[in-house]
């Protein structure tokens, strides 16, 4: 019994996009580069139009003298619109990924800009410079939650006066209610975009310990803890929300 109890836990099911994933073992490492950017795609709502108000926000805070950072740029397809855009200035942009697999796709996925460089690291350690924008496009959620607050405080020390925090991630209902129809929404999206229930299922399973969304007035509070005062929600589907946050 004890045996066959372990072995459902380590048994890989797929999650969708070829990708498999055991109970509470979810990776961003292995082979799941390779079609991370087609999967996050698909599951992340409002992945695109997310994109593109990160990149129109940026306008207001990228100068020339701009290092720019990307917190968990996986596969880099974020860096790389920002990089794009502001290609003409003589700002630059670091995607900063602590998985090797994930760097080696974004170089593969964004080719060569003189602008924009990965760097393998983590986040919660990395020697930043000060700048004028950092963004994170749901990478805080698989931050450890005893890390959060000190990684905030590290993001706002290094900011110039006048930078910005930009983040969109999944959060959490105020009450179990909320949540119950969140949750029945979201996955009625999956299922509407081609994932099966059982792939669902197995994604959840797999996210167990990994992922820890935060409530909107979790992130809000992680914000006013560092320092923070200018504060806005700019974005938000129902359990993904995106916050703009000025120093």
């Amino acid at each position: 019994m004890g045996h066959d109890s372990r072995m459902s836990r380590l048994e890989r099911l797929t999650v969708g996009d070829g990708i498999a994933a055991a109970n509470a073992r979810w990776t961003f490492g292995e082979q799941v580069a390779r079609t991370f950017s087609d999967h996050v795609s698909k599951s992340v709502p409002l992945y695109a139009e997310g994109h593109d108000l990160v990149c129109a926000l940026s306008d207001f805070f990228v100068q020339d003298s701009s290092v720019c950072y990307e917190l968990g740029s996986s596969t880099g397809v974020l860096s790389g619109k920002l990089a794009g855009r502001h290609a003409a200035t003589k700002a630059r942009f670091v995607g900063i990924e602590i998985i090797p697999e994930m760097i080696a796709q974004a170089e593969l996925e964004c080719g060569a800009l003189p602008n924009l460089e990965f760097v393998q690291d983590d986040i919660n350690l990395h020697p930043y410079e000060h700048t004028d924008l950092f963004v994170s496009f749901c990478t805080i959620q698989f931050v450890p939650p005893h890390l959060r607050q000190t990684l905030f405080n590290r993001l706002y020390q290094h900011l110039r006066l006048g930078g910005a925090l930009l983040i969109y991630e999944k959060v959490r209902a105020p009450d179990a209610r909320f949540q119950d129809y969140m949750s029945s929404v979201y996955t009625d999206l999956k299922l509407e975009r081609g994932y099966s229930a059982d792939e669902i299922i197995a994604k959840v399973r797999s996210l167990k310990r990994v992922q820890e969304p935060f409530s909107t007035q979790g992130y809000l509070d992680l914000f006013e803890r560092a320092g923070f005062v200018d504060v806005m929600s700019v974005i938000k589907w129902v359990c993904f929300e995106g916050f703009l946050a000025i120093k």
